[in-house]
C-alpha cells in the first residue's frame, strides 16, 4: 500500500514539476517512480507505473494531446515502457537468484547456510516467547545399498523424494534443509518434545509407505526408510533478544548436535524410527534433562 502511495505521489510531483516547465531534464523524473514500481510491484507494477507516466506526459505537455509527436517525445515514451519492463525482469531475475542461492537444488528445500540463520532466528525467538524450540536431524536408511544396485541417479531420485516428503509435511513456521548427500535438518518453533515425536513419526511412516518411481522405475512401499533423531528444549531467555547474536548461533548449533546424537542412537536401534531426546532450559550447551531416550514407534 505505501508503496503504491509513494508511487502516486511522485508521479504528481513530476507532474507538476513538468507542466511548470515542459524541460526535459524534469521529464526524466518520471523514471524514479517507474523504477520503484519495478523493484516493488514486478512487471505489472511497472508497467502501470509507465502508463501513468506517458499519460502525466501528455497531460503536461497539451501539443501531445493532438499526436504531434517529434522524435524525441517518441524517445521518451518508448524509455518509459523499457524502464518499467527492464526493471521488473531485472528485480524479478535477482529475486530468483537470491532464491536459488538458499535453496537445495536436489529437493527444493533450503540449503544449510539458509536453515542455519533461520534456526538462528528461531532460538531468539524461543528465548523471547519462552517457548520451546525441536531440531530433527534424519537421514535416508541404506542409501549406498540402492546406489549400488540400482545406480546414483536412483540414489538421488530416493533422496529427492524424501526431500519432497518432508516439504510436503512441514508444521506451520517449521523450515527445512538438506545439509549433506541424503541427510537433512528441521527446526521447528514451539514444539515440545512429544510434539517432535509426532513429527518424526509421521515422517518415517510416510517415506515408508511411499511407492516411489526412482529413475523411471516403479518401487514398492517400504523400499524407501529414514532415520530420524530429534530434540526440544526451552532455552534459557538471557542475552540479547532484538538481534540475533553468538548465543543464538551457538545454541542452535548445540540444538543440532543434541538432534544428531539421537539419529545415531535410532540407527543403531535398527534403523525406520525416531529417537527425541528431552532437553532443559540451558544456554549453549544444552543439558540433558532425562537420560531416558524417548523411542518413537516405527
Amino acid at each position: 500500500m505505501w508503496t503504491t502511495l509513494l508511487v502516486g505521489g511522485v508521479l504528481l510531483l513530476v507532474f507538476g514539476l513538468d507542466r511548470a516547465t515542459g524541460a526535459a531534464p524534469v521529464q526524466h523524473l518520471y523514471y524514479l517512480p517507474i523504477i520503484l514500481a519495478g523493484v516493488r510491484g514486478k512487471m505489472r507494477g511497472g508497467v502501470i507505473a509507465a502508463v501513468a507516466s506517458i499519460l502525466f506526459y501528455h497531460l503536461a505537455n497539451p501539443h501531445l494531446l493532438t499526436f504531434r509527436y517529434g522524435e524525441q517525445d517518441i524517445l521518451q515514451i518508448a524509455v518509459f515502457l523499457a524502464v518499467g519492463t527492464v526493471t521488473a525482469k531485472l528485480t524479478h531475475e535477482g529475486d530468483r537468484h537470491r532464491q536459488l542461492a538458499l535453496t537445495d537444488d536436489l529437493t527444493g528445500l533450503h540449503n544449510l547456510r539458509s536453515f542455519e540463520v533461520h534456526l538462528a532466528s528461531m532460538v531468539r525467538a524461543s528465548r523471547r516467547e519462552h517457548a520451546p524450540i525441536a531440531v530433527l536431524v534424519l537421514d535416508v536408511d541404506r542409501l549406498k545399498s540402492l546406489n549400488d544396485q540400482h545406480g546414483h541417479l536412483t540414489g538421488a531420485e530416493a533422496v529427492r523424494t524424501v526431500g519432497r516428503i518432508i516439504g510436503r509435511r512441514l508444521p506451520p513456521g517449521a523450515v527445512a534443509c538438506r545439509y549433506g548427500g541424503d541427510e537433512f535438518a528441521i527446526a521447528i518453533p514451539r514444539c515440545t518434545s512429544r510434539q517432535g515425536r509426532q513429527v518424526a513419526d509421521d515422517l518415517c511412516r510416510a517415506v515408508h509407505a511411499s511407492a516411489p518411481v526412482l529413475a523411471g522405475r516403479p518401487f514398492s512401499a517400504g523400499t524407501l526408510s529414514i532415520s530420524v533423531g530429534g530434540t526440544s528444549a526451552l532455552v534459557d531467555g538471557s542475552g540479547p533478544t532484538r538481534a540475533i547474536s553468538r548465543y543464538d548461533v551457538d545454541v542452535g548449533e548445540a540444538l543440532f548436535q543434541a538432534a544428531d546424537a539421537a539419529l545415531y542412537r535410532a540407527k543403531a536401534s535398527g534403523r525406520n524410527q525416531a529417537w527425541v531426546t528431552d532437553q532443559d532450559a540451558g544456554g549453549p550447551s544444552i543439558h540433558t534433562a532425562q537420560r531416558t531416550i524417548h523411542r518413537a514407534a516405527p
